[in-house]
């Protein structure tokens, strides 16, 4: 066989609206998580049994954004600051041969009711609306090695670029319509930035350009000075 068809089995929801500012792996912004909904027929309480003795799943998905500019044999992965190349199966890059990501995402809960049945994940690295084909249960027996390799990616990124608030965005932060739905939106937003999400070609200039990203509802723009981050404002979309 040269071609296979996979079903979609759920779709993920997820706090980021957008694939830009998307954390590089999950577990590096805490207050990052989100949901997987299971879809017909496979929304059913039996294909789930045992799954919450469970801490961990591996979560296969579609790079569904991407996956219409095709692969590339070399890529120029982020954490080499955009400058050096490396071949397609020795990153993490969506731009594959085939466009199939997994990602290993905490299980913090399940719904299931009727042919409701959501799993409730921890920090992930998913955008919104990312179809799902499969899940599987990690086992830390057989799959944590903690004297693995792993190339230029052995330890993870710092994350530490520090977050303000101007006016205007502690303005609207303070907003009650803001606080009585996200009670912690300062801080995913602060987490998010701190990774700096600009594209790798961009980090380390001053240059006062302004970014947007769609995280939850909100627009938040921000721009980097003095090697921080200064949130300029975030409107409901």
């Amino acid at each position: 066989m040269t071609e296979f068809v996979f079903n979609q089995i759920g779709i993920i929801r997820s706090p980021y609206k957008e694939k830009f500012a998307v954390p590089r792996q999950p577990g590096l912004v805490e207050d990052g998580g989100g949901e997987l909904v299971l879809l017909l027929p496979y929304n059913q309480a039996d294909a789930v049994r045992g799954l919450s003795e469970f801490s961990h799943l591996w979560i296969i998905f579609i790079f569904h954004q991407t996956m219409e500019g095709g692969w590339r044999p070399t890529l120029r992965p982020p954490r080499l600051g955009g400058n050096a190349r490396m071949g397609v199966f020795a990153t993490r890059s969506p731009f594959r041969p085939n466009p199939l990501g997994m990602s290993l995402i905490a299980l913090k809960g399940m719904r299931v009711q009727g042919s409701n049945v959501v799993l409730e994940l921890g920090s992930l690295d998913l955008v919104d609306g990312t179809p799902v084909v499969d899940i599987k249960p990690y086992l830390p027996f057989a799959e944590s090695q903690p004297q693995a390799r792993a190339g230029f990616a052995q330890a993870a990124p710092s994350g530490n670029m520090p977050v303000h608030f101007t006016l205007e965005a502690e303005r609207q932060l303070q907003l009650q319509l803001h606080q009585s739905h996200y009670p912690q939106l300062r801080r995913f937003i602060s987490q998010v930035l701190a990774q700096d999400p600009r594209p790798a070609y961009r980090k380390g200039e001053e240059t006062k350009r302004d970014y947007a990203v769609w995280l939850l509802d909100f627009n938040v723009r921000w721009r980097v000075v003095n090697q921080r981050t200064e949130v300029l404002s975030l409107n409901l979309r």
